[in-house]
């Protein structure tokens, strides 16, 4: 798919973060298409024109949300996200990621890379302190990617949100500066 230079927020070796853009509704309604079969039954997707311009506009307009794209450097294509949904400013200065890698990048460590440069960004030009994860317990891939990153496990809260029409069981992750600033 071609690409235009787009502006990078932070770059590691192989990907690059960058937020959510309109007119990157059909690299990735095509790339959740491609990948249905790797997020069920973990999260829902947009997979139409309509459902992406709802759900990227939520992410670009929104203060209390940041979206941002995990893409490869080499080629620009995207591999995955990382979203911020949840901010509380004030005393808390918190958020909590949803994430998910593309069926084509799965696998590769990209969304490893991505989410490092996220919690990068969030910790330092978003100011924020807290960063949470809820992941359904069976999620073995995501909760992997939630310790790797230095997550620690804090609770588990039954029927906590409700993903593709069920409530379900979510485990609680967090992750602090300075749980970051001993690394």
């Amino acid at each position: 798919m071609p690409h235009t230079a787009p502006h990078y927020l932070a770059q590691g070796p192989r990907v690059a973060i960058r937020r959510f853009r309109m007119e990157d509704g059909g690299e990735f309604t095509a790339r959740v298409s491609q990948s249905k079969d790797l997020h069920r039954p973990w999260l829902v997707m947009p997979d139409s024109d309509e459902a992406y311009a709802t759900y990227a506009g939520r992410l670009i307009g929104d203060v209390g949300r940041a979206g941002f794209l995990v893409c490869e450097r080499d080629t620009g294509d995207i591999a995955g996200f990382v979203n911020i949904n949840n901010i509380v400013r004030g005393g808390f200065q918190c958020g909590a990621l949803g994430y998910g890698a593309f069926a084509h990048a799965a696998g590769r460590g990209l969304m490893r890379e991505g989410l490092e440069l996220v919690i990068g960004y969030a910790f330092g030009p978003l100011g924020l302190h807290r960063l949470e994860i809820n992941v359904q317990p069976g999620n073995t891939a995501s909760i992997a990617l939630a310790r790797g990153a230095g997550f620690r496990l804090e609770g588990f809260s039954p029927a906590m949100i409700q993903v593709d029409g069920e409530w379900r069981d979510h485990e609680r992750w967090a992750l602090t500066t300075e749980m970051r600033d001993r690394d």
